[in-house]
């Protein structure tokens, strides 16, 4: 399922890089973080519905939580040593 969403992402999102977590390990609440020059001058909210719409529309209500974090290149090139990826 990991594999999928991240491909779900990055084909949805213009040239994203999609890293997705299962850190329960229970195949229910994941985590993401995902980077694209698309999310530049774009609110978090508006960035955080271009993921999850195209993941809604794709699996139907399997996944019950996903954390989600957005960054543009610039902005992950910053904090991009605070996550363990």
């Amino acid at each position: 399922m990991l594999e999928d969403i991240q491909k779900i992402i990055e084909r949805s999102v213009p040239e994203s890089k999609a890293y997705v977590m299962d850190p329960m390990c229970d195949g229910r609440h994941l985590k993401a973080v995902v980077i694209s020059p698309a999310f530049k001058d774009i609110p978090l909210v508006k960035q955080h519905h271009m993921v999850m719409k195209p993941l809604n529309e794709a699996l139907s209500g399997r996944l019950h939580a996903l954390g989600l974090k957005t960054f543009t290149p610039e902005r992950w090139e910053q904090v991009r040593g605070k996550y363990a990826l």
